[in-house]
């Protein structure tokens, strides 16, 4: 029976594996074509009108060749997507240096927000969910779940312009923006320095994430405490405490864990916009300056990197739900 388990576990991350990276495939497609139909003109964009104006026509067919816009649109992904899963994502128009160096630069900054704004929302999310559910109808319970649908309809860059409005100009706790001092060498940056500049956008990003494990935590431990085996649980005399750590939070993790690493999209949405507003030089903010320049090198690989992350963060949670929760290795055996 054990070996029969892992079979079908191993078969369900085969086919889990295989629908990932056909959705990454899709999605690189999807977005090769879209930027291909842009109405962004790299050489207009970058060389100027004026420039181009005075250009004779075999200056402009070498920027053409150098832009890669005189190519066939079928023939550009193919050799893109062959060079890209070989490891070379190609040269920045930009920033005229190989992609992989500018997104491993701009990865590290973005990498440590991301994370303590994805482990800090999915924390204080279980923990305010499961404070309104175990009080429902109480003005916590209210206010919790006011504050969560608040937050959920708020855009984050506006929220991101209210806090340092807050934070920088007005308390000056915090500088207004990068993610190292102004003038200070590199080498001279402490990690103090960095952690000073990454609170208010890992901050901002955590409340992004936060709303919608709030709400559903909320309501599924509400379920937990009107089901017969918690009325069955008090009669033997458990205490509250007792109640919401041994079956309510044992009913609501696994669930939480899916939306936790759903919600890895939201974060990364979030970081293009937030990095904007507190000049955070990370991956959204490169990926805004790659599609407002035409550096489509840049910007694709900005987009599949992020697709996969976040196709990565839904294939780990069904592979730990499906480990995890009995149930689902019960169904796979019957099918």
């Amino acid at each position: 029976m054990a070996i029969k388990g892992e079979l079908i576990l191993i078969k369900y991350i085969l086919k889990s594996g295989i629908r990932m990276i056909l959705l990454i495939l899709a999605i690189s497609i999807a977005a090769f074509f879209l930027m291909t139909i842009s109405p962004i003109d790299p050489l207009q964009t970058n060389v100027g009108q004026t420039a181009l104006g005075i250009m004779s026509q075999e200056q402009i067919e070498q920027l053409q060749m150098y832009w890669g816009t005189n190519e066939n649109v079928v023939e550009r992904y193919l050799t893109w997507i062959k060079d890209f899963i070989s490891g070379d994502m190609g040269t920045s128009l930009l920033y005229h240096q190989p992609v992989h160096d500018v997104i491993v630069q701009r990865l590290f900054n973005s990498m440590g927000i991301l994370l303590c704004a994805w482990l800090l929302s999915g924390i204080f999310g279980v923990i305010l969910g499961m404070l309104a559910g175990a009080n429902e109808g109480s003005i916590v319970d209210t206010s919790i779940k006011g504050i969560a649908i608040l937050f959920s309809s708020t855009p984050v860059f506006w929220f991101a312009l209210i806090v340092l409005l807050l934070f920088s100009v007005w308390l000056k706790w915090f500088p207004i923006g990068f993610s190292v001092p102004i003038g200070v060498m590199a080498e001279n940056v402490s990690l103090l320095d960095k952690i000073h500049h990454g609170v208010l956008p890992t901050f901002v990003l955590s409340i992004a994430g936060m709303p919608n494990i709030i709400l559903h935590t909320r309501e599924k431990m509400s379920s937990v405490l009107k089901s017969d085996y918690i009325l069955f649980a008090r009669a033997l005399g458990k205490t509250k405490k007792q109640i919401l750590w041994q079956h309510g939070l044992r009913n609501v993790l696994l669930p939480a864990i899916t939306l936790q690493f759903a919600s890895i999209s939201e974060i990364f949405s979030g970081s293009i916009l937030a990095e904007q507003v507190f000049s955070y030089p990370g991956l959204g903010q490169i990926a805004v300056t790659a599609g407002l320049g035409g550096d489509m090198p840049l910007l694709l690989a900005v987009v599949v990197i992020c697709a996969c992350f976040v196709c990565g963060g839904n294939f780990l949670a069904d592979i730990i739900y499906h480990i995890i929760d009995p149930r689902i290795q019960v169904k796979g055996k019957q099918l």
